[in-house]
């Protein structure tokens, strides 16, 4: 199977556009008030009726309660939540009883340990990231014997797609300022991201090295 795209930090009616016709597998909507990729609820709803119904809408949340989160997904704007806060098991559990919708959970990396930590996480999937928004990749070795599935993210692009494929095979490449251009999202880097990711020889050496 090709590697699953991830979109994220949409917040323009042209960035919907722009997926529906590339079509990443998701796209992510970000709901922590201190990014400048932030979106309102009422924003992200509008947003959401515009996407294809083939892409995933994923909710990205930092430290906001369960109940909100809740909230949010009650009205269908999201059918994925990403934590990328300090939320903690216990926060986890409480919020499966509140929604069956699969829940990723992002972990900053810095060291080998750290990607030992978010192995043992109850989320459906682990995010694993170099930082918040830094753009810049993490040591990609420190991953060599992750036993579960997990979206990749941190200082990607089209330049460097294929070679985080081959070295970590994740589930999902996840992309946001590496398909933007002077902070906005760039159609012509979206399309060079989204190919350099599911291009047939990669799902090739995947199956070399497996």
């Amino acid at each position: 199977m090709s590697v699953k795209v991830k979109i994220c930090g949409l917040t323009r009616a042209e960035d919907i556009d722009c997926v529906n016709i590339y079509r990443p597998d998701f796209a992510g909507f970000v709901f922590a008030p201190k990014s400048r990729r932030f979106v309102s609820r009422e924003t992200a709803c509008r947003l959401r009726k515009m996407l294809s119904g083939d892409i995933v809408p994923v909710g990205v949340f930092v430290d906001m309660s369960e109940d909100k989160i809740a909230e949010i997904i009650s009205d269908g704007t999201i059918e994925m939540v990403q934590l990328h806060g300090q939320e903690n098991e216990s926060f986890i559990a409480r919020l499966r009883k509140l929604t069956d919708k699969p829940v990723i959970k992002a972990f900053r990396v810095k060291t080998a340990e750290d990607v030992l930590k978010a192995q043992d996480s109850s989320a459906d999937f682990i995010l694993l990231d170099s930082g918040a928004g830094t753009g810049k990749t993490f040591e990609w070795s420190f991953i060599k014997d992750v036993r579960r599935q997990f979206f990749l993210a941190g200082g990607l692009s089209a330049d460097n797609a294929a070679e985080a494929i081959r070295i970590c095979r994740p589930y999902a490449l996840d992309v946001s300022s590496g398909v933007e251009t002077n902070g906005t999202k760039d159609a012509a880097k979206i399309q060079r991201f989204i190919e350099a990711a599911r291009k047939l020889p990669h799902e090739k050496t995947t199956a070399i090295g497996g």
